[in-house]
């Protein structure tokens, strides 16, 4: 068997990481100016091949933490890509991840090191290989699983108000909606917390601050819970 395996043809394997991001306005796409040939000094996903003694996962994981720093964030495996001539330097099958994270909680300084940039979805620049496809892909996921699991809020401050709840909705899907309509839907689903704060900055006399119930959306879940928006 061993004497087999050699006979095989070899492929390397990689991992992009499609990173999202909301400054309370727009959605927006970490990317990382590529330092090496071929395609050097154009834009890219973040990116790295898997080590021998890891899953793919895992190296979806180091690749996260390396460029934010972050760990424990949302993470989902998108899909595989494996186009024979998606990379021209090596046969390359790519695992593309994407991953939501809070702009408020991530490394800056690891940012400017990798001469990485935040860029809204509607205004990408020309990204290399098969990364635009990639992204593409990953709204459409994003697009879809916020409307069927309450993913989104991992873009939020822990505290948010509903009118930053309504925004990132509106970031996500691409288009208006009703204040009232919003507001009564998502009550409807009783996965809120209204706390006793004000966000002060937001008008005159403030907006107050609510937080997602994790617990209590588990405990939905498991007696049958539909959460649609």
């Amino acid at each position: 068997m061993i004497h087999h395996y050699k006979n095989e043809d070899k492929a390397l394997i990689a991992v992009d990481c499609i990173i999202f991001g909301f400054d309370q306005e727009a959605l927006k796409l970490l990317l990382i100016k590529r330092d090496f040939e071929p395609e050097k000094g154009k834009w890219s996903l973040m990116g790295g091949f898997l080590k021998k003694n890891e899953t793919v996962d895992q190296a979806a994981n180091r690749v996260l933490i390396t460029l934010t720093g972050l760990q424990d964030v949302y993470l989902e495996q998108l899909n595989v890509f494996s186009e024979v001539n998606r990379d021209p330097v090596e046969r390359t099958v790519s695992v593309a991840y994407y991953a939501l994270i809070n702009l408020q909680e991530h490394d800056k300084e690891l940012i400017k090191k990798y001469s990485a940039q935040w860029f809204e979805v509607s205004q990408l620049p020309k990204l290399i290989f098969d990364h635009e496809q990639m992204v593409e892909l990953a709204i459409s996921r994003l697009r879809y699983k916020t409307s069927v699991q309450p993913i989104g809020f991992e873009l939020l401050p822990e505290k948010f108000t509903m009118r930053q709840l309504q925004k990132l909705y509106e970031a996500i899907l691409n288009q208006k909606l009703d204040k009232r309509n919003f507001s009564k839907k998502i009550n409807s689903l009783d996965l809120l917390v209204k706390l006793n704060e004000k966000d002060m900055g937001s008008s005159r006399k403030g907006s107050f601050l609510y937080k997602f119930d994790q617990f209590k959306y588990q405990k939905k879940i498991s007696n049958g819970f539909n959460f649609k928006l």
